[in-house]
């Protein structure tokens, strides 16, 4: 039988959150407000599907390149690559300098 090859596989222990943080994350998450060239940790909000980058982008830090709709688009190196996530304001955190 042919394994699922889904956008989520291997991200059991990745995405799940602790047992007092379980539930919905306070809607002023997704009021957040980013600026072209701040900084930003991707941390996924297992929570929230919508605007979900994908897994391999959890807890990489990248910089904001400006809206897009809804979202942020944000550069992120990975490997000698640079790639372009876009994320909505749930899944991102700024990062403290």
């Amino acid at each position: 039988m042919q394994a699922s090859r889904g956008t989520r596989t291997k991200t059991r222990q990745l995405l799940k959150k602790k047992p007092r943080a379980r539930g919905l994350s306070p809607i002023t998450k997704a009021f957040q407000q980013f600026e072209a060239g701040e900084k930003v940790n991707i941390i996924i909000d297992p929570s929230v599907h919508k605007g979900m980058p994908f897994s391999r982008f959890h807890g990489l830090t990248g910089v904001i390149i400006g809206p897009r709709g809804a979202a942020y688009e944000v550069n992120v190196k990975d490997g000698n690559k640079t790639k372009m996530v876009v994320a909505r304001p749930e899944h991102l955190v700024r990062t403290r300098e």
